[in-house]
């Protein structure tokens, strides 16, 4: 994992140094585990990059989960123009540490500015945002219940920076309502018997320590309509140092609770992003 994370950060020195910069430090979140600019577990409202009116970004990723009996690597790129569109893409694997074996996911990711802005305006940053999922290993979900290798989750976030709100610290909100039939993220396949789409929550709370440094937690709401096994939501705490507009770093422990029937699966995640 770690020639991965220095692969990232070589893919992204070589780029031409002709992207957008123009939006404050940390503005553009990190990247959630699905490749979607937020936290480590939740997409939020804001654009991935610093990116503003014309101008566009890139950025690439690396982030590793280890819990108890599973360990989950995902790499990926994203693009946005205009401080109001984002494409992302993200491969993930999953390894069955306890059990032996692998399940592979792309997830490609749309998202597009609504409304508001994350600083300035009185209103929220809203925002829309896609995920098709394609399931590499079909084999164990099909066995466990799941009638699909695909899906797509549709979601509406919304965030925003109250200022000097926390001992005079900036606090950043987040709060998101997502659509999908996926089991655990689609990495146990989608639909089935019985499952039907739902919509869940999932929230955010950063409090801004200064430019560079923030802590944070989230909650995600899953469904659980697998019969295999129960499917419980998932919580993180993290830190994330933001080194400088290109380089960003987090560290989190992470509770998400039983999978696959094995039992209180916690640990820790890091993700590392460069940007451009």
């Amino acid at each position: 994992m770690i020639s991965k994370l220095l692969g990232v950060l070589c893919l992204i020195s070589a780029l031409p140094a002709l992207a957008g910069t123009d939006k404050v430090i940390a503005t553009g979140g990190a990247t959630s585990i699905e490749g979607a600019a937020g936290g480590g577990i939740v997409p939020w409202a804001v654009i991935n990059g610093y990116a503003s009116s014309d101008q566009w970004s890139v950025n690439s990723f690396a982030s590793t989960v280890q819990v108890d009996d599973f360990t989950l690597h995902n790499l990926g790129l994203g693009l946005s123009f205009d401080d109001r569109w984002e494409w992302s893409f993200a491969r993930q694997k999953l390894q069955l540490d306890s059990i032996g074996g692998e399940l592979r996911q792309d997830v490609w990711g749309l998202k597009y500015r609504l409304a508001g802005e994350l600083l300035y305006s009185s209103m929220p940053q809203l925002s829309l945002g896609l995920q098709y999922k394609k399931h590499r290993d079909f084999v164990l979900p099909a066995a466990v219940g799941a009638a699909e290798d695909s899906g797509i989750d549709y979601y509406l976030a919304a965030s925003k920076v109250f200022f000097h709100s926390v001992a005079g610290r900036n606090l950043l909100l987040n709060a998101t309502v997502r659509n999908t039939e996926a089991h655990q993220i689609g990495l146990l396949g989608f639909g089935g018997d019985g499952v039907k789409r739902q919509w869940l929550l999932e929230a955010s709370a950063v409090l801004l320590l200064n430019y560079q440094w923030a802590l944070g937690t989230e909650f995600r709401q899953k469904p659980n309509q697998l019969a295999f096994a129960d499917e419980q939501h998932w919580r993180d705490v993290f830190a994330a140092y933001f080194v400088n507009k290109h380089l960003s770093l987090v560290l989190g422990f992470v509770d998400l609770g039983d999978i696959a029937g094995l039992q209180q699966q916690d640990g820790w995640y890091f993700s590392v992003e460069g940007t451009w």
